[in-house]
């Protein structure tokens, strides 16, 4: 009596494999549906962050742009994330669980953690990266991964506790270069934070606060140099070069700026505050975005990585080669 022993090739099990097929449609009301719970969940959080966003626009109105920016950036992997078959992960439950235990505790938790925004957000995008694993499986959230921590780190309002330190360096950094600008062309002393600018023998007090000291700039421009950096260099050197120029470039503008509402409140003291001071801000975003993208094409032209200049050798030594 013969027995026959059945053979599974690999291409035999992905044929006997169950496939569940789902219209493009389909597709875009599941991920509507499920975009929907998710930001039903988490209602407190973003509602505080746009709350915030509207009522600080010069320091927080970029963050409306950044989830827009983090969907562009999973766009340009679409082709890899489709590329790949789907398998969900199950482990990544626990990861949707430790970010739902989170921003449950940051909400109803003890008072040192309890109602921190930053902790909310931390929890949030934690619970969505554990949610993509889980649906997706690894291979998918990978390439989904920095648009998704992009989002995480820019996407929301820095407490002034964690801001403060670096806040207060600047602040003495542009009183120091303020003075110095100043120094150049007419009369000034330097108490602290407090310029003393002398015009036509009268004194005038310009004050280098918290919210000329920079920061702003520099959070923006960090969101703005990680996209470009991302998108448009190619060597980990390059990025962290260009990543690290927006610390003297925010600065630099940002001496500028104090300088022009120094000079400006020679003829009218107004326009060191209120609404005009903000639209002096606004006004020195162009220069200092021109002068960002100068640095970009300094690093992108100017700075070939070595890698780069050893295949253009090599190929033109095949060129030479076949030309031979």
């Amino acid at each position: 009596m013969t027995s026959t022993a059945a053979i599974t090739t690999p291409e035999t099990a992905i044929r006997n494999r169950r496939v569940v097929s789902i219209e493009p449609m389909q597709a875009w009301l599941l991920g509507l549906f499920l975009l929907a719970i998710y930001v039903a969940g988490f209602w407190t959080y973003f509602v505080a962050q746009w709350r915030m966003s509207i009522e600080e626009p010069s320091d927080w109105g970029h963050t409306f742009a950044i989830p827009f920016i983090s969907a562009y950036l999973v766009w340009l992997r679409r082709e890899q994330i489709l590329a790949v078959a789907f398998r969900p992960c199950w482990l990544a439950m626990g990861v949707v669980l430790l970010g739902i235990l989170g921003y449950a505790l940051a909400t109803f938790g003890p008072g040192w953690f309890a109602q921190h925004h930053n902790a909310r957000g931390c929890s949030v995008g934690l619970t969505l990266i554990g949610l993509c694993w889980l649906i997706l499986g690894t291979r998918a959230t990978k390439y989904m991964l920095f648009a998704i921590c992009y989002w995480i780190v820019f996407g929301q309002k820095v407490s002034d506790g964690i801001l403060r330190p670096v806040t207060e360096r600047m602040q003495d950094w542009s009183s120091i270069g303020a003075y110095y600008c100043f120094a150049s062309f007419t009369d000034v002393e330097r108490s602290g934070n407090v310029l003393t600018v002398w015009h036509n023998e009268e004194p005038q007090s310009l004050n280098v606060a918290e919210a000329c000291s920079g920061m702003r700039m520099l959070v923006a421009f960090l969101a703005l140099g990680v996209f470009i950096a991302y998108t448009s260099l190619s060597s980990f050197w390059q990025r962290s070069l260009l990543v690290l120029a927006g610390f003297p470039v925010s600065l630099g503008v940002n001496i500028l700026r104090v300088v022009t509402l120094g000079v400006l409140g020679w003829f009218d003291v107004n326009f060191t505050t209120g609404e005009f001071h903000s639209f002096i801000g606004l006004v020195w975003l162009v220069p200092a975005l021109a002068l960002y993208l100068g640095v970009l094409w300094v690093i992108r032209y100017l700075f070939t990585p070595a890698e780069d200049e050893a295949d253009e050798e090599d190929a033109d030594t095949e060129g030479g080669a076949h030309a031979a």
